[in-house]
Parts: structure tokens; C-alpha cells; sequence
């Protein structure tokens, strides 16, 4: 999929590189809800967020804006998983071909979590998705119980 990456995006990634010593891969500035979604290297995900969150915070305060940090993955599955973290996602289903996906949580109390405040999380996973790999996420349900 091919991403863009403007000026102030680059400048962003460049602040957290300067901050945490961590490598970001896309960075992208939501103003619906005033957030800067960072894309991280595999394995730079612990050094990206600091000990009890200090990077997190400082990044937030220099940027003015909140700061949410997605691990990125080779396959879009795993992907979504970390997109949904800290919920626990059990499967993601392709139903078509190219169709939306559909994400199953384990517990009725990660529902929540997984698509957050006024659609955040959700809203989140459906950007970076069609930014990646070019894919829509459909729904996020309740795994059914045979399935967990």
C-alpha cells in the first residue's frame, strides 16, 4: 500500500526518534480526535514508550496532542491484534474476499476496549488498516463461546 508521509508527520517521527531513541515507521495525525497515531518498528515498541510511560508523556507535552504507539506487523491478522491491544482479540475473520474484516474479542468487557471512547479504537484500526494493507474493518463482536 502506498502512504504518504507529509512534512509534519516527518517532523513528528523525527521528535520521537530525538525522545525515545526509537524507530517510527508511519506516523499519522488524527484531528477528529485529537490524537498522533505512531506506527513503531517491531521490537522498539518497549524503548517507544519509556519506563511507566515517561516517553509517552513527554511526547505528549512537546506534540500538545495525545500520543497512541501501534506495533507494526508482517501479516495484517497480527497487525490488528496490536492495533486492539490491550484488548484480547481471538479472531480476525476474512469473510470475502474484499469485504471488510470482522474482529472477535474474548470477553464482553474487551468490547469496550476494543472499539473505545466515541469509536476511537475502531476508528483507529480502520485507518491504519486501509494505510497498510489496504483493508476495512467491518465489526468488532463477542467471539462466541465455542470458539474460545
Amino acid at each position: 500500500m502506498e502512504r504518504n508521509i507529509g512534512f509534519k508527520e516527518r517532523r513528528y517521527i523525527e521528535e520521537l526518534r530525538i525522545l525515545t531513541k526509537s524507530t517510527a515507521l508511519d506516523c499519522v495525525i488524527d484531528d477528529r480526535f485529537d490524537r498522533v497515531i505512531y506506527v513503531i518498528r517491531p521490537g522498539d515498541m518497549g524503548l517507544a514508550i519509556g519506563k511507566k510511560g515517561d516517553n509517552i508523556r513527554r511526547l505528549a507535552n512537546v506534540l500538545g496532542k495525545r500520543i497512541e504507539m501501534v506495533e507494526f506487523a508482517e501479516t495484517p491478522d497480527t497487525f490488528i491484534t496490536n492495533i486492539f491491544k490491550p484488548a484480547e482479540v481471538s479472531a480476525v475473520e476474512h469473510p470475502q474476499e474484499d469485504g471488510p474484516v470482522n474482529v472477535y474479542v474474548r470477553q464482553k468487557s474487551d468490547l469496550g476496549i476494543a472499539i473505545g471512547k466515541a469509536g476511537c479504537n475502531i476508528e483507529k484500526a480502520r485507518l491504519l488498516c486501509r494505510r497498510f494493507y489496504g483493508l476495512d474493518v467491518g465489526e468488532v463482536l463477542l467471539a462466541p463461546l465455542e470458539a474460545v
